[in-house]
């Protein structure tokens, strides 16, 4: 065994002197080119030993999301505004907050809230909410503060009521908005000042994802713009206005949405010619339409793209809030959904899409205690002590019961699209 030992050293003394004899920079070089290979293979030698290192990742980017809600007519009856103007307070001309209260946690809760403003705002006109007869509306302004404290930060206003007190009412209306815009951080659209201005496409950004609103009006009551008026509505029946728009607002966002304020009034049913105008919009980059002006609740569908992907349709929102004297348009409907941008390839996607039923309620009297409800907080005692054949019998349909209001919601809400808990 010691000679075994003996002879073992004596080689590695030889071993050494061959070493030193060859130069010691050819070992450097060896061991540079070993240490190369093993870090290219996800190693490290760390004193005469290989430790295995884990691979350099790229960390996954998070998906991008924004929950979107959205409400029909925001339409100020006379007995609207007289319900805001019993519940004022001292030094209060009307206090319309009320009147909203049971659905503001849904507002409150989304990213980007979306209403229909039916009626204009003229502080040099009168108060009209169709009262008389005479189907023409002003609002008091205290309506935009309730709204706005309620959480909605996008407002359309293309409809049909918007020259029922002539074009200076409606510039003033635009002005009085574009001033509320510019205090509280709201996006204004659907009647503009100028064509520029109707030009003009409005982007949100909203937790990273770009959002482009555009608004359109089927018409305007059979009323004109005076000559060389600069004011500018955009209607249905420019399609190539729309087309240019919509393609446009796909440039500049991620997201389209667009306010349709079209249809035949007092009917679940969707015309044909709706139809065919929603699929050309999506086609041409529209991600949500929101139908408006039937003041009932209208069925919704996905509406396929050539190139394989879809948008979504509300054919009409309905009513929001009224003081409507038939069942039907007491019952409305506000979109709720998740607009999804992929973090990795940043296409767009809609989850949970679907509505939340809203109830318009009033008691017997002078439309007593007019409120808005979401379905989950409707109940059938309140749905017996609904007054709206006993306020004004004026409807065609009077009645108004728990049966009758899940008939109306069986028949505008496909089931698959109701959100009936939240």
């Amino acid at each position: 065994m010691a000679d075994l030992k003996r002879k073992a050293a004596a080689a590695a003394v030889f071993c050494v002197m061959m070493m030193s004899a060859a130069g010691c920079s050819n070992v450097g070089e060896n061991t540079s080119e070993v240490h190369e290979t093993t870090s290219s293979a996800g190693s490290e030698s760390t004193a005469g030993e290989t430790v295995e290192t884990e691979p350099e990742t790229s960390t996954p980017q998070e998906d991008k999301r924004v929950h979107f809600i959205a409400a029909g007519d925001n339409l100020i009856h006379y007995s609207v505004f007289k319900n805001a103007e019993r519940l004022a307070g001292e030094g209060e001309a009307y206090n319309f907050r009320p009147l909203y209260e049971n659905v503001k946690y849904l507002i409150e809760d989304a990213d980007v809230a979306v209403l229909n403003q039916e009626t204009i705002i003229s502080t040099s006109n009168p108060i009209r909410g169709a009262d008389g007869g005479a189907l023409l509306f002003n609002s008091p302004p205290e309506v935009s503060d309730a709204v706005i404290d309620l959480g909605f930060d996008v407002f359309t206003m293309a409809n049909n009521h918007l020259l029922d007190f002539g074009a200076d009412a409606l510039e003033e209306s635009i002005n009085f908005w574009n001033a509320k815009a510019e205090a509280n951080d709201l996006t204004i659209l659907g009647a503009y000042l100028n064509e520029d201005d109707a030009n003009d496409i409005r982007v949100r950004e909203v937790n990273g994802v770009k959002i482009a609103f555009l608004a359109y009006a089927e018409h305007i009551n059979g009323f004109s713009f005076p000559e060389g008026c600069p004011l500018r509505v955009v209607m249905n029946s420019e399609e190539s206005v729309i087309e240019r728009q919509i393609k446009e607002a796909k440039e500049l966002a991620d997201v389209v949405v667009v306010s349709a304020h079209w249809g035949v009034e007092d009917t679940h049913e969707v015309s044909p010619d709706r139809i065919e105008l929603a699929h050309k919009m999506v086609e041409w980059g529209a991600d949500i339409i929101l139908g408006c002006h039937t003041h009932t609740a209208e069925t919704m569908e996905w509406i396929p793209r050539s190139d394989g992907s879809k948008g979504f349709v509300f054919y009409s929102m309905g009513n929001f809030i009224c003081a409507q004297t038939d069942n039907f348009n007491l019952v409305g409907e506000m979109p709720d959904l998740d607009i999804v941008m992929n973090g990795e390839t940043g296409e767009i996607s809609l989850e949970n899409v679907g509505v939340i039923p809203n109830i318009i309620h009033y008691e017997a009297g002078d439309y007593d205690n007019l409120r808005v409800y979401p379905y989950s907080k409707y109940t059938p005692e309140l749905a017996a002590m609904h007054g709206i054949g006993s306020a004004v019998p004026r409807g065609t349909y009077p009645d108004f019961n728990w049966d009758i209001l899940n008939d109306i919601i069986d028949e505008s809400i496909p089931e698959e699209f109701r959100k009936l808990d939240k």
